[in-house]
């Protein structure tokens, strides 16, 4: 699969407050990339530059091959950009401020309203396109931020926080816009919102203090810490302290009915699952089922971010 966006040695400092140092990634096409980071971790630097809305202190961006430094609106031509805070004219309809942003995008005129329509009818607006946007709630504001980032039909759909200060039923609606979206474009997509990653995205980008502490697949990321615990259902459970015995674990606790969770230290779960096992076996425990225990994204998020700092 061919790249989108390759960004070499990206930096960028404000006086003398640097925002990002030296990230170097790769974008391929198709696929949602989430762009993770605390709040101040350099992500709407990185977006910023990246949509060609900021000149960078240092480093190179290319989008589709193209140097977005020496060729800004050959570059453009394929981003699409959703600030945090949508550029809506609320005393225009949607359909007026459409036209605009397709004008804007420098479409050709004969191709305008065909895009427009296209455009309203996938983001779920045709039934708005003669009313104001300030008439319009929240959630279709920013179905009209979303068309306007896609209407020239760009490659790459870059985000910034689309759901943020939506409610749950528009953060559904949004959510699954942006998969469809997804089927036919690359979209970067910017949040400090462990479970908004998990929810949408393919990918991960993480951003820290600056730096480019993670990039992989959701998958990836999940299983970045090493499991440190099991999760076991016994029908003739031993006590606590017996289970403490099996030489490895370091603690166990009741979880409920038949279940415990066991920590362990310096083992590989199938190490510890294979004497747990075997105590069984021999005690009588009758072990009905053993499960490691993923690291919640919750402890990932916070050990990248202290790598980051310490970086």
């Amino acid at each position: 699969m061919k790249e989108i966006v390759k960004i070499e040695h990206l930096s960028h400092r404000y006086n003398i407050q640097w925002a990002i140092r030296d990230i170097n990634m790769e974008i391929l096409e198709r696929g949602i990339y989430g762009l993770l980071g605390s709040n101040g971790a350099g992500k709407s630097t990185a977006m910023n530059i990246l949509c060609g809305v900021l000149k960078p202190t240092g480093g190179n961006v290319f989008i589709k091959g193209i140097d977005a430094r020496k060729y800004p609106v050959e570059a453009k031509r394929h981003i699409g950009f959703l600030p945090q805070r949508p550029p809506l004219h609320a005393d225009l309809t949607v359909e007026e401020y459409l036209r605009h942003a397709a004008g804007v995008r420098l479409m050709p005129a004969r191709e305008i309203p065909a895009a427009v329509r296209e455009v309203m009818e996938r983001c779920g607006l045709t039934h708005f396109s003669k009313r104001l946007i300030r008439n319009l709630s929240g959630g279709y504001q920013q179905r009209v931020g979303i068309a306007q980032a896609i209407i020239h039909r760009p490659g790459f759909i870059v985000l910034d926080e689309p759901t943020n200060g939506l409610d749950p039923n528009q953060i559904m609606e949004i959510r699954h816009l942006i998969k469809s979206i997804a089927e036919e474009h690359t979209v970067l997509l910017s949040t400090h919102i462990l479970s908004e990653i998990q929810a949408t995205c393919h990918h991960i980008r993480m951003i820290e203090e600056g730096r480019l502490v993670f990039a992989g697949t959701v998958e990836e990321f999940d299983n970045y810490i090493i499991p440190s615990s099991l999760v076991v259902s016994m029908i003739a459970p031993p006590p606590l302290d017996e289970l403490r015995r099996v030489p490895g674990v370091v603690h166990a606790e009741a979880l409920g009915g038949p279940r415990f969770r066991v920590k362990y230290s310096g083992e590989f779960p199938g190490e510890i699952s294979e004497r747990i096992i075997g105590a069984s076996v021999a005690n009588g425990w009758r072990l009905t089922a053993i499960d490691v225990e993923k690291s919640s994204l919750d402890a990932i998020f916070s050990t990248l971010s202290r790598e980051g700092r310490s970086r």
